[in-house]
């Protein structure tokens, strides 16, 4: 059991007697009312997607989810291929279930997944990923003086804004939570 308040993205919960994956929430508090939790579930058998709401203080059952590492090969249609590091079995995974994971996963990254009696019912990506810039546009000169932001397009075709001093070819290390550039590699 859970509150509400401590769900995240890509989590498996149960509500009314059904699994369901979250796919967006947000805290909401708006002056003087009550905060609460706004959901955006998708149920796991029927692949419909609900909105609901929690109080911030909702316990909400979360079934007993297994973790186990694998790597990420390639993807194949609409689906991720992935391979068990200890048993070298392929597993094909949905892209519904990893919905960001075309923006930040080139090949060979871990990421941990969440199986139910040997289904995948959801996935964490890397919390960081390093990327390649393809395209960006040039230094330019006097402008590390102040602290604007420049597009950039990674290797995976994801846009982030990176800092005036990255250059085309450099490699980056980006945020898979907030999508947002950190480091250089």
């Amino acid at each position: 059991m859970i509150k509400a308040v401590d769900m995240r993205k890509g989590m498996v919960i149960e509500h009314d007697n059904q699994l369901f994956t979250v796919h967006e929430f947000q805290i909401v508090s708006k002056g003087n009312w009550r905060s609460y939790v706004a959901a955006k579930l998708k149920n796991f058998k029927t692949g419909s997607v609900i909105d609901t709401r929690f109080s911030t203080d909702d316990k909400i059952e979360t079934p007993r989810v297994e973790g186990a590492e694998y790597e990420y090969l390639y993807k194949e249609g609409d689906q991720y291929v992935f391979m068990d590091t200890n048993t070298f079995d392929q597993i094909h995974v949905s892209a519904d279930l990893l919905p960001d994971a075309e923006h930040y996963l080139k090949g060979n990254e871990k990421c941990k997944l969440m199986l139910i009696d040997g289904a995948v019912v959801g996935g964490e990506l890397p919390n960081v990923v390093e990327l390649k810039i393809t395209d960006t546009s040039p230094v330019v000169k006097g402008a590390t003086a102040t602290n604007q932001q420049k597009d950039a397009i990674l290797e995976t075709g994801f846009k982030v804004r990176v800092p005036p001093f990255i250059v085309n070819g450099e490699v980056i290390r980006v945020d898979t939570r907030t999508g947002e550039y950190l480091e250089r590699a």
